[in-house]
């Protein structure tokens, strides 16, 4: 009874070159509009079970923006999913799970999604995997 749930989608915020083409109002309904999507499958989720829950919506740097909201909320956790990665994409990125838990002390729990494959695990995504396996099966004709 006592646990409270925010849900949060934080927007990457309009360059300044499309922002002087488009009204602030068309702007933030436009964000609020790609907030909803987003956070419709939590939402219906939680809806389901009859559990409550505030949504919020914010614009700015997505690790620095769930870092300072759960800040401002005294959040005693912060719940992330993210995608797996390949070994190439998490040497090279700079992933926002990691920035999120260098930039916290607040305790953090992360929700894996779907496996990558198994050349993608060794950082070959699967389109150049399957064409090098292509290429290979031309030779070897």
């Amino acid at each position: 009874p006592q646990t409270r749930i925010h849900l949060l989608n934080v927007r990457p915020r309009m360059s300044r070159y499309l922002a002087r083409h488009v009204n602030r109002q068309d702007r933030d309904r436009w964000h609020q509009e790609e907030a909803e999507k987003a956070l419709r499958p939590a939402r219906d989720l939680l809806d389901k079970h009859g559990i409550p829950y505030v949504a919020h919506v914010e614009k700015g740097d997505t690790a620095e923006t769930v870092v300072a909201k759960a800040r401002d909320l005294r959040c005693d956790c912060i719940l992330i999913s993210t995608a797996r990665k390949d070994s190439l994409n998490r040497l090279l990125g700079a992933s926002v799970t990691n920035r999120i838990l260098a930039l916290t002390d607040i305790p953090v729990e992360i929700v894996v999604g779907r496996d990558v494959s198994n050349l993608e695990s060794i950082g070959i995504p699967a389109g150049v995997g399957l064409g090098i396996a292509g290429l290979i099966m031309l030779v070897l004709d």
